[in-house]
C-alpha cells in the first residue's frame, strides 16, 4: 500500500494532505525518514508521524436498512433519532455513503473507505441507486418520459437513468447523481406528492432480505465488486432472426426480397447482364495487368470501374500518328 493511502486510512490527512507530510520529512518508518511519495507501506512497518506511530483502521462497510423517522447525522440539536443509535459503539466512526433524508427508508452504506465513497456517490462512476416510489397520484407513461428526460429544479437540473411503473402508483426509479431530495423535487414539478420512498439497490447490492433497523458487514469480495462490476447499461443489438421469424428480439432485421434473391447456381448481381461472365475478345498483352486483378494499379487498357461485373470494353490503343509515307 502506498504511504499517502496508508496515512489517509490511518485518519491523519487526505491522501493530497499526506502528500505534503511526507514532502515536509514529517513520516518515518523502521526508524528512517521518508519523503518519497512511492513508498509502499508493509503491514509489519511501524510508521510514526510528528513522533507519534500511528496505525491503519481496518477497512469496514456495513450495509444499514434505514427505518423512517432517522437522520443520516452523528447528532442532532433537536434530539431527534438518528441512523447512530441503530449501530453498536465500535461502528460509531464510520461515515455514511450519501444519504436519505428522514421521511425515506431502505438501503444505507457506512463504511471508513474513501475510495469507496468516491466510487458510489461521484456521478462520473457510474453507480446506480434504484428506488422504489408511491405517489398519490396515478401515473402514466408521459410522467416517466419527463423524469428521464429531466428538468431544472432549486437544485439544479435533475433527471433519471431510467424509470417505469409497478402499477397506476408505484414506481422504480435509477438515479447515478445524488441531488438533494432530488426525487421528492421531480415528482413535485411534476403534480404528484410522494407518500412513501424507498431506496432497494445501491451497485449490485440489494435490500432483499436486511429487516428494518437491522445491517450487516460486507465481506471483502462483496466490496470489491463495488470496484469491478460496471452498471448495464442499456445497448440495442441486432440478433440474427430464426428461421421464419420475420424479427428479432433486438432490432428489426430485413429479409431479402425475392427480387434481390441470387438464383441457384448464378451469382448475385444489381442487373441480369452481369449474372453470368461472358469472355471477352479482348486479349491483354504479355507483362501487362489481367482484367481480373485486384492491386491498386490498373493495366494500360483497364480503368477501374465503379461498379461491379466486367470492365467495359475498350477499343485497343494506337500507336503514334505517323505522317504521309514518302514516295
Amino acid at each position: 500500500m502506498r504511504l499517502n493511502r496508508y496515512l489517509s486510512q490511518c485518519g491523519v490527512a487526505s491522501r493530497r494532505g499526506a502528500e505534503e507530510i511526507i514532502l515536509g520529512g514529517r513520516v518515518s518508518i523502521n526508524g528512517h525518514v521518508i519523503t518519497e511519495l512511492a513508498t509502499q507501506v508493509q503491514p509489519d512497518d511501524k510508521v510514526v508521524v510528528d513522533g507519534s506511530p500511528v496505525r491503519a483502521e481496518m477497512p469496514v462497510v456495513i450495509a444499514l436498512n434505514k427505518p423512517k423517522g432517522y437522520l443520516c447525522s452523528r447528532g442532532d440539536k433537536h434530539e431527534r433519532m438518528t441512523i447512530y443509535d441503530l449501530l453498536p459503539l465500535k461502528y460509531q466512526n464510520l461515515h455514511h455513503v450519501g444519504r436519505l433524508d428522514k421521511e425515506s427508508e431502505g438501503l444505507l452504506l457506512l463504511t471508513n473507505r474513501g475510495d469507496l465513497s468516491h466510487r458510489i456517490i461521484h456521478p462520473s462512476q457510474g453507480a446506480e441507486k434504484e428506488y422504489e416510489v408511491i405517489v398519490d397520484q396515478p401515473l402514466n407513461a408521459e410522467v416517466m418520459a419527463k423524469l428521464v428526460k429531466g428538468m431544472m429544479t432549486e437544485e439544479g437540473f435533475a433527471r433519471a437513468e431510467r424509470a417505469w411503473m409497478d402499477t397506476d402508483y408505484r414506481a422504480h426509479i435509477v438515479l447515478k447523481m445524488g441531488l438533494k431530495r432530488q426525487i421528492r423535487m421531480m415528482f413535485y414539478y411534476l403534480g404528484y406528492e410522494v407518500t412513501r420512498l424507498t431506496r432497494i439497490r445501491i451497485g449490485w447490492l440489494k435490500l432483499h432480505g436486511l429487516a428494518k433497523g437491522a445491517y450487516k458487514e460486507l465481506t471483502p469480495t462483496e466490496v470489491e465488486r463495488f470496484f469491478k462490476e460496471e452498471p448495464a447499461k442499456p445497448r440495442l443489438t441486432r440478433k440474427p432472426a430464426a428461421e421464419g421469424d420475420e424479427e428479432s428480439e433486438g432490432l428489426p432485421v430485413r429479409k431479402p426480397s425475392a427480387r434481390s434473391k441470387p438464383a441457384h447456381g448464378k451469382k448475385s448481381g444489381p442487373s441480369g447482364r452481369f449474372a453470368e461472365e461472358k469472355p471477352s475478345r479482348f486479349k491483354p498483352r504479355p507483362g501487362s495487368f489481367s482484367q481480373r486483378s485486384h492491386s491498386g494499379e490498373t493495366g494500360r487498357d483497364e480503368r477501374p470501374r465503379g461498379r461491379s461485373g466486367p470492365p467495359a470494353r475498350r477499343p485497343a490503343p494506337r500507336g503514334p500518328r505517323r505522317g504521309p509515307k514518302s514516295r
